[in-house]
């Protein structure tokens, strides 16, 4: 698999429950700061509420990923929240949930329910889209084999994304993971390049 799903932009999602009101948001975030930064902004706006609880899932691979009850009863809150990002497949997505106490307690069950029902909400309020995952690499060259360089950039629809003709000729490109093999491929038989993968994502 060469794609993954997320959010194209932020959803709003609510739950309430005897009284007790839940406000879920879901985030396009794509690194552990991004998170931060959201639940900053989350805990100024909403600095009355009782607990923000939250689950995040960042990466391709959706391997990076963290879970916190925020002051409820362990486990009744950030797991329920990420078990909606597991069972949607969704990755670079921040789920919070802000709520404000009624007065009612609702118990371990109740909470579960409340903290999933919120976050459910938000998920289908939000619109999923689906994404390439690309490869993204650095080819060094001297400048008289451009065209060749740039034949198999073209050839292999890679994209561009920065380009430098100094004392070194350097291409900064991406192409879609399905075809990096190719890319990488067609690179080796053009002697006197370096080729250098910087990132997956």
């Amino acid at each position: 698999m060469d794609t993954y799903l997320t959010i194209k932009q932020q959803a709003e999602g609510i739950y309430k429950e005897k009284g007790s009101k839940f406000l879920a948001y879901a985030i396009l975030v794509e690194s552990a700061q991004e998170v931060k930064e959201q639940l900053q902004l989350l805990h100024k706006q909403y600095h009355d509420a009782r607990h923000i609880c939250y689950a995040y899932v960042i990466g391709t691979d959706g391997t990076e990923y963290r879970v916190n009850d925020d002051g409820e009863p362990s486990g009744t809150a950030g797991k329920p929240i990420h078990g909606v990002l597991l069972s949607t497949k969704l990755t670079n997505v921040l789920i919070a949930v802000v709520r404000y106490f009624g007065g009612t307690k609702l118990g371990t069950s109740g909470l579960i329910l409340a903290y999933k029902e919120a976050a459910t909400d938000a998920v289908n309020n939000a619109l999923i889209i689906e994404k390439n995952i690309a490869c993204y690499y650095a080819v060094s060259f001297p400048y008289e084999l451009i065209n060749d360089v740039m034949r198999a950039i073209k050839d292999t629809e890679s994209d561009i994304i920065e380009q430098t003709f100094e004392n070194e000729s350097i291409i900064y490109f991406k192409v879609r993971k399905l075809n990096a093999g190719t890319i990488e491929n067609r690179m080796q038989y053009i002697e006197n390049i370096k080729l250098k993968l910087l990132k997956t994502k």
